[in-house]
C-alpha cells in the first residue's frame, strides 16, 4: 500500500478515493455504459466532495479507467451498499473490476463494515458472477430478496433484487 489505507497500486492501476475534479470523467463513463443509471456531473462532483471515503476510482497515469460509488447505510453502519461501478473496456488490465471492488471492500472492512449490499437485476449475469466471486473471496454467505419492483420505479425497467453478502472475512 502506498500513502493511506484508501490508496493502493496493483497490476498497473492505482486505486484511490476520488476528488471532485474526477467527476466529469466518471460521469462520461456512466454515459457510455447503457447498464448504468445516468446522473448529472453535478451529482458526482458533490458526492466526490462529501462522500469520497466510500467511493473509489482506478487510474492508469492520469486517466480514470474505473470507478465505484457506494455508502455506509445510516440505519446499518456495518453495511457497505455499492451503488454503481464500471471499468473502461480495453484497459488491458486483467481483473480490473474485481480488484477495484475488492480494494473498496477492504477499505470498508478496515473501518467496521461486515456486510456488502447491492441491487442488481436478474438479467445482469456479469455482475451476478462478480458478486459470487466476492462471496467466495471473503468466505461469506449471500442472501437475496426483492428490494424494489418495476412498478415501484416509474422510470425503471426491471425489478431490483437486493444481494447481501456477509459477514465478510478479511482476505489473507
Amino acid at each position: 500500500m502506498t500513502g493511506s489505507l484508501s490508496e493502493k497500486t496493483t497490476a498497473g492501476a492505482r486505486y484511490r478515493t476520488p476528488v471532485p475534479e474526477n467527476a466529469v470523467a466518471v460521469w462520461r463513463m456512466v454515459l457510455d455504459e447503457p447498464m448504468l443509471d445516468d446522473n448529472s456531473s453535478y451529482h458526482y462532483r458533490l458526492w466526490f466532495r462529501d462522500f469520497a471515503e466510500t467511493f473509489m476510482v482506478a487510474t492508469v497515469g492520469d486517466d480514470i479507467v474505473g470507478f465505484l460509488t457506494g455508502s455506509r447505510r445510516p440505519d446499518a453502519p456495518d453495511t457497505f451498499f455499492i451503488w454503481q461501478a464500471a471499468v473502461k473496456p480495453g484497459t488491458g488490465i486483467s481483473g480490473l473490476g474485481i480488484d477495484l471492488l475488492a480494494h473498496a471492500i477492504d477499505v470498508q472492512l478496515a473501518t467496521g463494515a461486515k456486510y456488502v449490499e447491492t441491487s442488481v437485476s436478474r438479467q445482469n449475469k456479469a455482475i451476478l458472477m462478480l458478486l459470487h466471486m466476492v462471496a467466495t473471496t471473503y468466505e461469506a454467505d449471500t442472501r437475496t430478496e426483492p428490494l424494489f419492483r418495476t412498478e415501484d420505479l416509474p422510470d425503471g425497467d426491471h425489478d431490483e433484487v437486493l444481494h447481501r453478502i456477509g459477514p465478510l472475512n478479511r482476505r489473507t
